[in-house]
């Protein structure tokens, strides 16, 4: 079993699915971040933005090379048959590349969908998602 789908087989609940992304996060290896998400998910790396494919996964390097861990904390948990909504509180925290502290915390707001391997994947991971948005 490669170290990709271990990390997946501990997603098999969806309540299990924060912990199993904030182990391939902070295992460092974008393709193991990359594996969390259906083909056609979108992120959000900031309110407004959001993003699907390579540039997901360009937006998750950038949370990548701060090389800090992230830590989860689910709140809310909802399941409707294979479709969950994850309230998630998470914080990266420590020095960054260049020794500058690094905060970026917040609370997730994100829909994960169980595939047909029981794993599930985020459909849309919107790690701000309580952040108010900027208003003209």
């Amino acid at each position: 079993m490669s170290d990709h789908e271990l990390i997946l087989s501990w997603a098999i609940e969806a309540a299990r699915h924060p912990a199993a992304f904030a182990a391939a996060f902070n295992s460092g290896d974008p393709a193991a971040v990359e594996a969390m998400y259906e083909e056609s998910a979108v992120l959000v790396p900031a309110p407004g933005d959001p993003v699907t494919g390579r540039e997901r996964a360009v937006a998750n390097e950038r949370f990548l090379a701060l090389g800090l861990p992230i830590t989860v904390r689910p709140r809310h948990v909802y399941t409707a048959g294979d479709i969950a909504l994850l309230i998630v509180d998470w914080t990266i925290d420590g020095p960054g590349p260049d020794g500058t502290a690094v905060h970026i915390s917040g609370t997730a707001t994100d829909v994960a969908r169980r595939g047909a391997d029981g794993a599930w994947r985020y459909v849309i991971d919107n790690p701000f998602g309580v952040a108010p948005s900027s208003a003209i």
